[in-house]
């Protein structure tokens, strides 16, 4: 019996699903403060919003906003995607297909997402290392990382088993997504 005592547990880890995710939210655990994510059912914080991060954020939206006026596509920001019970990410930027009730009744899945873009300076390597391969295991169609410190623009299309198959990286030029072809992003005027 003191053998069983004496040896050594493995610590087991809880994945905390969406509802427990919400249930502290509603109990005040986590707050409109807390800038959080759910990642394979860990509470992830998210690291505050430079003013560059911000200004590269809302030329997303001026420019969509111009070219999706006929209601090609609804955007997004900083809006959770509910991937599955125990992932659900706060893209910095997305595109979504319209809906009657604008997702009143549920967020966004992966199904629903025509772009999505993360904004990175201090984050690139969670973005890329976490997050990308994350969106590519539920299908997410087109990712743009938006590199702030190397002043280019990854574009990730075509996911297949947990990665994307095409990948580009652009410093000048334009992009335009694979599923909205009249929307040509100038890559330059983006980042400057």
């Amino acid at each position: 019996m003191s053998e069983t005592l004496e040896r050594p547990q493995t610590p087991a880890r809880h994945r905390l699903n969406v509802d427990s995710y919400y249930k502290m939210a509603e109990a005040g655990i986590l707050t409109d403060r807390d800038r959080v994510e759910l990642i394979g059912g860990e509470v992830i914080d998210l690291n505050a919003i430079g003013s560059p991060h911000a200004a590269v954020t809302n030329r997303l939206v001026r420019f969509f906003a111009q070219t999706m006026v006929d209601g090609s596509a609804l955007i997004s920001v900083q809006n959770p995607l509910r991937l599955d019970a125990y992932n659900e990410p706060e893209p910095d930027f997305a595109l979504l297909r319209p809906r009657p009730d604008d997702y009143r009744s549920s967020h966004p899945e992966a199904a629903d997402v025509l772009l999505l873009v993360e904004v990175s300076d201090s984050s690139l390597g969670y973005d890329r290392g976490i997050k990308l391969p994350l969106y590519a295991q539920f299908g997410v169609t087109e990712v743009w990382i938006v590199d702030l410190v190397g002043a280019a623009i990854e574009a990730y299309r075509q996911p297949n088993e947990g990665a994307y198959a095409s990948f580009q990286r652009l410093t000048s030029g334009s992009l335009t997504p694979a599923l909205l072809p009249g929307a040509m992003v100038d890559v330059t005027a983006l980042l400057a």
